[in-house]
């Protein structure tokens, strides 16, 4: 291993990819069929999704004046940790290198083995979960041209296929009777806890709307890059979002698609027929690679960060000569492996969401104090709309929070989750630091 590599060679469009790749993964081609059994029409199915976009959006733009003003790979870790606390930020970034990452990977790997057991019965679908990471991980120890390559063009791959199933869905003919105009009771359901619930599960979907502020260090003019990837991946993301899952419930019944991982390629059999679904199912397959090896990038970057500044952490900052986090990648397979291998889909998504929510809604509030202890900061970028725009991701957080731990299905795992990232403490008490933090 070898000191940190400070080139930064990762360009604008590797930045998007990764930040579409982040998106546009498990949660849109499962969750639905979580969210149609408790919101049976097509005005609140999109209202649904096109509230989880602006969420995003508004929480895009946030990150986006943060990372310009404070260039440092790490995400949350760099940000709290500048805005309110070194402790703040520890709890961040060890959220991100126990469950952070590893969860969506585990999220995404374990319906890459069912759409792929779907495809071919024989193949046990949590070997090929095994399987998946354990590829994708190795081609990321290889180099960082390798691994651009590799995420630009199954993300490439992803954004085609969304826009075949987009196009056929919306031709087909024999469609659901149900309309996208609102309808009365409509406005009930929208307030209603269940919706709610349902966009926590959209607003996990839309997750990675933040990932090129993790690997910052490593963007060419990151005070630039950082904006943009995240601005045009996030209304690209919200575009397909928003579409996609208007053709599902216009060409496939809900009682096909409740409590289903893959509805997908149940809707693809309506669209494509059976054998244009399997062609289908197998390009999903791909693109939650695309998502695997997304998160797989950018998780261990916060590890080799903390790394950095605190010595129990340290031997995971070691890299290799061409700038590759190798240990801090191995350890996040790890804990990945032993998620396949001890929980299921949904308990994974209600345990990391709750603690994922949390830090992206304080480092939103922290652009309004960054804003009043440091106004003269240099801001590359200035959030749009401010302060209205931080304000409605801060609201429909705190409403998503509270549900969160109202609803009894979700408590318990949710406070789990906040346990773990609190034992964070735990560790940077004990640790003496390597830089001044």
């Amino acid at each position: 291993m070898h000191a940190p590599a400070r080139t930064s060679r990762i360009s604008l469009l590797t930045a998007t990819c990764i930040v579409v790749a982040n998106m546009v993964g498990t949660g849109v081609f499962t969750s639905l069929g979580f969210q149609v059994g408790d919101l049976p029409t097509g005005f609140a199915i999109v209202a649904l999704w096109a509230i989880g976009g602006i969420c995003a959006m508004c929480g895009a733009l946030c990150y986006a004046e943060l990372g310009a003003a404070l260039p440092r790979s790490g995400g949350e870790y760099n940000l709290l940790r500048e805005i309110y606390h070194p402790a703040v930020g520890f709890i961040a970034g060890w959220i991100s290198a126990t469950v952070g990452f590893a969860a969506p990977v585990a999220i995404a790997a374990m319906p890459f083995g069912t759409y792929l057991h779907g495809l071919a019965p024989a193949i046990d679908p949590l070997f090929a979960a095994l399987a998946a990471v354990f590829v994708t991980t190795a081609v990321l120890l290889c180099n960082l041209r390798i691994g651009s390559a590799f995420q630009i063009g199954s993300t490439i791959l992803k954004i085609a296929l969304l826009l075949v199933i987009i196009v056929a869905g919306s031709a087909v003919k024999k469609t659901q009777p149900i309309s996208f105009l609102p309808v009365k009771g409509d406005w009930h359901l929208i307030a209603s806890a269940p919706f709610a619930i349902s966009l926590y599960w959209v607003m996990y979907a839309y997750s990675g709307w933040n990932a090129s502020t993790y690997i910052t260090s490593e963007l060419r003019q990151p005070r630039r890059n950082i904006p943009l990837s995240l601005g045009f991946g996030t209304v690209l993301v919200s575009a397909l979002y928003i579409f996609l899952n208007a053709v599902f419930v216009r060409t496939t019944s809900a009682a096909e698609m409740v409590g289903k991982q893959e509805v997908a390629l149940i809707a693809g059999t309506h669209i494509f027929g059976v054998t244009g679904g399997r062609v289908m199912a197998a390009c999903i397959c791909v693109g939650l690679i695309s998502t695997v090896s997304a998160m797989m990038w950018i998780g261990p970057r916060v590890t080799a960060t903390m790394g950095e500044d605190f010595a129990v952490l340290r031997w995971l900052s070691a890299r290799t000569r061409g700038g590759v986090p190798a240990r801090a990648i191995v350890a996040q397979w790890l804990v990945v492996n032993v998620m396949l291998l001890s929980a299921s889909f949904q308990s994974v998504v209600n345990y990391v969401q709750f603690s994922l929510t949390l830090c992206s809604a304080l480092t939103v509030l922290g652009v309004f104090v960054l804003r009043w202890r440091r106004p003269d900061l240099p801001r590359p970028f200035r959030a749009w709309g401010y302060p209205v725009t931080p304000l409605i991701f801060l609201l429909i957080s705190g409403w998503m929070l509270w549900h969160l731990l109202a609803e009894a299905a979700t408590r318990t795992p949710s406070l789990l989750g906040l346990a773990t990232a609190l034992s964070g403490l735990l560790i940077y008490f004990i640790s003496p630091r390597t830089t001044s933090t």
